[in-house]
């Protein structure tokens, strides 16, 4: 199956509790259709670039997933439909990267 990485921002009034159940039915979507939900990473609130909706923060979420795309295209029609989901975004990656291995990578180039 394709490797995707999903990021999701949700309102910022909404509680950390509300926050994890709306992750938790959408990792729900993708185990359902046969899918694989790889890692789950909860950034917290965070301040917007630009505000969105009148908004000036958000609840940042990153799922790392292995699914079939009709699962993903499923769980981003709910996104739209989702009045607490500000912005979404799903990539198709070949591989997850490491955050430790890149930050080494990183520190060899400025090295040299």
């Amino acid at each position: 199956m394709p490797l995707y990485e999903m990021m999701f921002i949700a309102r910022q009034d909404l509680a950390p509790q509300q926050v994890d159940e709306l992750t938790a039915e959408y990792t729900k979507i993708f185990t359902e259709n046969g899918g694989k939900i790889v890692k789950t990473d909860n950034w917290g609130l965070r301040t917007l670039a630009y505000r969105i909706n009148k908004n000036r923060k958000g609840h940042y979420v990153l799922l790392n997933l292995d699914t079939p795309a009709p699962a993903l295209i499923e769980v981003e029609r709910k996104m739209r439909l989702n009045e607490d989901i500000l912005r979404y975004m799903s990539v198709r990656v070949e591989e997850f990267l490491d955050p430790s291995k890149t930050k080494d990578k990183f520190e060899e180039k400025e090295a040299a």
